[in-house]
């Protein structure tokens, strides 16, 4: 346990911007002017990627930066010949949601952002590849303006980096200037929007996006890669949850007939009763007392807001593609989004959601990075993590019906343990989750007095959802060598793919050409299915070897090329 001194004095040096010196990998620098994902996870993105962190308190600073530059420098790879070129323009998209940076300190606020200090290592990583700090641009449309506050870290953490990060975008989309501070973006296949304005650099030619989401609770559920892209729309474009009966929100740049296809598609997700929770009717209230032009009633919270958001959502994840999806779970935040949750109040305040008490979210230390090339996929990894049954939250469902997701149940997901360069297939049941509370439509409803913020962890039965996967075994065994990295001799490393038909003891042997083992990359109890190991090349040269590969009693061997 750490001691509140220890606490506050790495509080202090965190509300000062500190952070400790990185030390660059001068081999990691390009020669040929491309990088990429490393290639075994870009080669599958049915898959979900975890990564284990450790910190021992959320303010420790340096750590925080340590584990963003290791996951940067095992992600993120040169590439010889074609990959992104180096030069391109790189959106960022972290969480950056403030909420009175003057009134709390930032050991209390600092839950509700994408850890700055992580990022900076992320961000660190890539600039080794030879990526200039100026080619980042750090985007969001919520309070932005709320972080020139050095207590939160971002604004010298920018600075350090060299990154761009603009302050004046949470302006209204009509105080903007298109092509400058925004660009429209087409929805060809949008459910409510024709085009969504989305801050510049984002969705232009020659960008590479990359999200970087926060381990939390909200009243959307968790927020996981697809809400966080959310702040990327101009305001007031990124009110996704707002009733369509809102004056002046989207400006007639949504179908015609969004209000009623939304509606529809909610009372029949209702009717067939799949969805749980969807029959939770929201709050009324009056629009004039929220809004100068408002008139009439209007409906927050509920399953229609829940459908509303959803198909929103999934318009804006449809036509904004990233590099990789990241969330960023150093730390978990539960309650409702912000400073709202379900634990005492040590302050006055007046935060606090339509229909929800005051009261004070609360982190953990859940020590954990998620990542992957599906932001569907995530995401659902992440409700299970965050201690919820996924086939509970909606959007997941009506991503499935869109065809946008093929897959809903946690345990058809292939999910590995990344850890140095090496993907070890686990099983879900493997993992240590963080329950997380939520204000997600409460069971207040039908006789149930379900407490404002609980968890959405009832059973749900995934054979009713059409269009499930099997993970898939590989039918005999196999080894190749899938990446090599050889921009230095003294740096140099290979990525060897190797597929098992059974779970079991597995022994990977590499051999010499008289027939000396010179590495062993894997030994240990491994499950079925495809794993990827690293093998340390830089005292070997180039030339062909052999492999013998054991699963308990069973023995293969080939050969492998070695290229320097």
């Amino acid at each position: 346990m750490v001691s509140r001194r220890d606490f506050m004095k790495a509080a202090a040096l965190g509300a000062a911007g500190f952070a400790a010196p990185v030390k660059a990998i001068p081999s990691r620098r390009q020669t040929k002017g491309y990088f990429s994902v490393h290639p075994f996870i870009e080669n599958h993105p049915e898959a979900v990627f975890i990564m284990k962190t450790n910190v021992d308190h959320k303010m420790n600073a340096e750590a925080k930066l340590r584990e963003g530059l290791a996951f940067s420098r095992s992600v993120f790879v040169p590439m010889n010949e074609s990959g992104v070129p180096v030069n391109i323009s790189i959106p960022v998209k972290p969480n950056l949601v403030s909420s009175d940076p003057e009134k709390y300190p930032v050991e209390d606020l600092i839950g509700i952002v994408t850890d700055p200090f992580f990022v900076e290592g992320v961000l660190e990583g890539i600039k080794e590849l030879g990526i200039a700090g100026s080619q980042f641009h750090l985007r969001e449309v919520n309070r932005p303006k709320d972080f020139s506050d050095k207590k939160f870290g971002y604004a010298d953490m920018v600075e350090r980096i060299g990154a761009d990060l603009r302050l004046d975008l949470y302006q209204q989309i009509n105080q903007l200037t298109t092509g400058k501070d925004y660009n429209w973006k087409e929805v060809s296949d949008g459910q409510v929007f024709k085009q969504i304005p989305h801050l510049e650099p984002i969705n232009t030619s020659g960008t590479w996006l990359l999200n970087i989401a926060k381990f939390k609770a909200h009243s959307m559920g968790v927020t996981g890669c697809c809400k966080n892209l959310q702040g990327l729309a101009a305001r007031t474009y990124q009110r996704f949850c707002w009733p369509f009966v809102f004056p002046g929100v989207f400006d007639g740049n949504q179908h015609e007939n969004a209000k009623e296809m939304v509606t529809a598609s909610y009372k029949r997700h209702c009717k067939d009763g799949v969805i749980p929770r969807w029959d939770k009717k929201g709050i009324m209230f009056n629009l004039e007392d929220y809004f100068p032009n408002g008139k009439g009633p209007a409906e927050y919270g509920g399953g229609m807001m829940q459908e509303t958001w959803a198909n929103r959502t999934l318009d804006n994840v449809s036509v904004t593609p990233c590099g990789i999806h990241i969330i960023e779970g150093i730390y978990g935040r539960d309650g409702s989004s912000h400073m709202e949750g379900p634990h005492p109040l040590d302050q006055e305040h007046k935060l606090g959601p339509i229909g929800l008490p005051k009261g004070k979210s609360k982190d953990y230390m859940s020590n954990v990075i998620m990542f992957g090339m599906d932001p569907f996929r995530v995401d659902i990894i992440e409700h299970w993590l965050a201690g919820h049954e996924p086939g509970n939250f909606g959007y997941l469902h009506i991503a499935l019906e869109r065809g946008m997701s093929k897959v809903l149940d946690p345990s058809k997901i292939p999910i590995y343990l990344w850890n140095d360069e090496t993907a070890t297939l686990t099983h879900i049941e493997e993992l240590e989750r963080t329950p997380l509370l939520t204000s997600y439509l409460r069971k207040d409803y039908n006789g149930g007095n379900e407490s404002p913020y609980h968890m959405v962890d009832e059973p749900f039965d995934y054979s009713l959802v059409d269009g499930v996967e099997k993970l898939s075994r590989p039918v005999k065994p196999g080894v190749s060598i899938l990446y090599q990295q050889l921009i230095s001799p003294e740096n140099a490393k290979a990525s060897i793919e190797y597929c098992l038909p059974m779970s079991g003891f597995t022994k990977l042997e590499i051999l010499d050409n008289t027939g000396r083992t010179v590495a062993v990359p894997t030994e240990g109890f491994r499950f079925a299915g495809v794993h990827m190991a690293k093998w340390d090349t830089s005292n070997h040269s180039a030339g062909k070897y052999s492999y013998k590969l054991r699963i308990n009693g069973y023995k293969t061997k080939g050969e492998l090329a070695l290229l320097k």
